[in-house]
């Protein structure tokens, strides 16, 4: 008698004794028989088990409902039924756990997302949640896969931390002190010397600038961690902690960082397309039924693998943010003033923006370049000689269907001066980070990297459309349960 997860069954010969393991999703009693689908996480698909009508004690079959944990044994026989190539005709049961139907809150019937979201600790167990956790593991070992494989180092960055890397001031403190009567300097203000690090110190925005430090040392690394962010933000694209991918690397130049961005997210893609199919048609067909509720304008063109296939398939547009703007001013939205943010030259691109370049211009994902200084961060390297109407630097952002950015990178800026001076002109003290200064007063290099929210990884590939659905317990303003 062997124990083999239910994936490991669906594929096995019949005619051996087997147990399964898992919950109970559903049981159904005809005249002849009794029908019990199992699942336990290893595949969207259930396994049955069949026993003969009056064969199970009374007791037994009150307490085979949905949800409960169940161990069965018997053979493996071809299925009757249609769907599956083998099933179990019961020998014996086991109850590990019985789920009380009155109470049981993932009876099966459609739940809608909302409610899900509620009870986060049990929505894995649904056929949507497990499948999107599934895909959310086989991107994260896709990220490694691919940096091990292309030589780069995995590199643990800091998250508590003293500095703040996007200069946004939107993060969570950490700090030991009485939040109430905390020790007060003689002017007044909350003496951090007495706190547990001796200085103020938060939760991590970025591991960008530590990752910098291992680049300019190891030549390539990344991280990949959780970070944080205290912005008041309900939307469906942000999170207060998500989990960030960002790689640094030494000798690279802008190109070299567009190529390595669009190369990476389409080898996770293709991995997902060949090691999730089941879970992703399952996605796919769960989408259909949704885009049949839209209206026709706002139905999506192509399926979800379809969707997956067209970004691994083909070269991303490339353009500089200029040109992009010229291309949205001159666009029916833009002139029929649908947009909801006026376009011009030096505002931050919204998300609408973003999408109508990638969606309705080029439909295709686009790498936009060259983005006016004032509106990126101090650590860009300012570009030499440009034709835009003002200063740029060398950012790149890649910009997918449905979600917008969903890559931001840089050239980083190596000349110290030029360095020091854009600090000055943000207000970043060089004290603060005199360390990450260090590297161009020793030793500089030309460098560049980019940030990948993981998240929105998982929502492009998914195909869901609400960041809080794509990682196991989301975190945001006013939401902190489990």
């Amino acid at each position: 008698m062997s124990y083999l997860p239910v994936k490991q069954l669906l594929q096995t010969e019949p005619g051996q004794t087997v147990t399964v393991k898992g919950w109970v999703r559903t049981k159904r009693e005809s005249k002849n028989a009794v029908f019990v689908a199992i699942n336990d996480g290893s595949t969207i698909h259930t396994i049955q088990a069949v026993a003969e009508a009056g064969f199970l004690p009374d007791e037994t079959l009150r307490l085979i409902t949905t949800g409960a944990c169940v161990a069965i044994t018997g053979e493996l026989v071809p299925s009757q039924g249609a769907g599956q190539a083998v099933e179990v005709k019961i020998t014996e049961v086991h109850i590990y756990g019985p789920a009380d139907p009155e109470k049981y809150p993932l009876q099966p019937k459609r739940h809608s997302l909302e409610f899900l979201r509620e009870i986060a600790h049990l929505r894995p167990r649904t056929n949507t949640f497990s499948a999107i956790l599934r895909i959310r593991h086989a991107l994260a070992f896709a990220v490694h896969k691919y940096y091990n494989d292309n030589g780069f180092y995995y590199l643990n960055t800091p998250i508590i931390t003293a500095s703040d890397a996007e200069g946004a001031g939107e993060m969570f403190r950490v700090s030991t002190l009485d939040p109430i009567n905390p020790p007060r300097t003689e002017d007044g203000k909350v003496d951090y010397s007495q706190d547990f690090f001796g200085r103020e110190t938060n939760l991590t925005v970025s591991g960008q600038l530590e990752g910098e430090l291992g680049a300019l040392a190891l030549g390539k690394i990344y991280t990949f961690g959780p970070t944080f962010r205290a912005e008041n933000s309900n939307t469906t694209r942000h999170l207060a902690e998500f989990w960030m991918i960002e790689p640094e690397m030494a000798f690279f130049e802008l190109e070299d960082n567009m190529n390595l961005a669009e190369d990476f997210v389409k080898s996770v893609i293709r991995y997902a397309l060949e090691h999730c199919a089941d879970d992703l048609a399952f996605l796919e067909n769960r989408l259909k039924e949704e885009e049949k509720t839209k209206k026709k304008e706002e139905q999506s063109e192509m399926t979800l693998i379809e969707k997956l296939r067209f970004v691994v398939d083909n070269d991303f547009e490339r353009l500089t943010y200029t040109d992009a703007v010229e291309i949205l001013r001159n666009s029916k939205p833009a002139k029929k003033g649908q947009f909801q943010y006026e376009v011009g030259w030096g505002i931050d691109l919204q998300s609408e923006h973003e999408r109508y370049l990638v969606e309705k211009h080029f439909k295709k994902p686009v790498i936009l370049t060259n983005y006016p200084r004032a509106i990126k961060s101090f650590y860009m390297k300012q570009d030499e000689s440009t034709t835009a109407p003002g200063p740029t630097v060398r950012a790149m952002d890649v910009l997918f269907p449905g979600i917008g950015e969903i890559i931001g990178g840089s050239q980083r800026e190596d000349d110290l001066e030029k360095l020091t001076t854009r600090m000055a002109e943000v207000g970043i003290e060089e004290e603060a980070i005199w360390w990450y200064l260090d590297t161009r007063r020793f030793g500089s290099a030309p460098h560049s990297g980019f940030g990948l929210g993981f998240e929105r990884l998982v929502l492009f590939v998914t195909g869901m459309s609400n960041i809080r659905d794509v990682i196991p317990f989301p975190r945001a303003p006013k939401s902190a349960e489990f």
